[in-house]
């Protein structure tokens, strides 16, 4: 059965675009052009991916996104005017998994919602609830890390926290404020910074070149993701 997209746009003729292009690519497309319509159809439908514009009216995306984040883990991608920034940072905080700035192209935005969905079908947990990315393996009950050649690796509860949460979603950013919120409570004063430092000391523990991270990648001006390693690496300019 094809994926089931859901699309909150309130531009009418943007909305017949993106339903055109993803009926060409093979997927179900509900279009709705409010906030409220978005969350009634999210509770109704379970699209397997909604494609979320932060400007709607009645109910505004973030507020959506917040919604909606509370009762289910369906992807969001999410739909920005390039000077909202905040709006950005604030969507992905709210638990947006990845974001577009218009204008965009349609053809870029079905490479998104394709790679959304593959990694959706990547993360399903195992039976035994042992997180794998790629050689890496996180068991959250044990509180034990392997790296690639099966070595046990010793991590702060903080740093463990950091990369159990990312582990979970793998290829999602997260930004610092969202890493933050988790590792609260294992530090006395945690700031953003004590993120950086938690990133920077898994690196140097799991990555072959800390230098040159191909799991624990930055995604500069947002936060960190985790990636299955280099052949994985969804960014065409490459690890950053």
């Amino acid at each position: 059965m094809s994926a089931q997209i859901l699309v909150a746009e309130d531009d009418v003729r943007q909305a017949r675009v993106l339903r055109m292009y993803l009926e060409s690519e093979g997927y179900g497309a509900t279009v709705v052009h409010d906030g409220r319509a978005a969350i009634d159809a999210a509770r109704r439908l379970r699209p397997d991916l909604l494609v979320l514009d932060v400007m709607l009216p009645k109910v505004d995306g973030l507020d959506v996104c917040r919604i909606l984040r509370g009762e289910s883990a369906v992807p969001v991608l999410m739909l920005t005017a390039r000077s909202d920034e905040n709006d950005l940072l604030l969507g992905l905080d709210l638990g947006a998994d990845d974001y577009m700035t218009k204008p965009y192209s349609p053809r870029e935005l079905m490479a998104r919602i394709r790679t959304l969905l593959r990694r959706v079908e990547r993360v399903a947990p195992a039976d035994d609830g042992v997180l794998r990315v790629g050689p890496l393996t996180v068991d959250p009950l044990r509180h034990e890390v392997l790296d690639g050649s099966g070595r046990e690796v010793t991590c702060t509860r903080g740093e463990f926290t950091v990369l159990a949460t990312m582990a979970a979603e793998p290829g999602r950013v997260f930004t610092r404020g969202q890493l933050l919120e988790r590792t609260r409570g294992w530090d006395t004063a945690p700031t953003e910074r004590t993120i950086d430092m938690y990133v920077m000391n898994l690196r140097k523990k799991l990555e072959p070149d800390p230098r040159r991270p191909v799991y624990l990648v930055t995604v500069h001006g947002v936060g960190y993701k985790l990636t299955p390693g280099p052949a994985a690496v969804e960014d065409p300019r490459g690890p950053r």
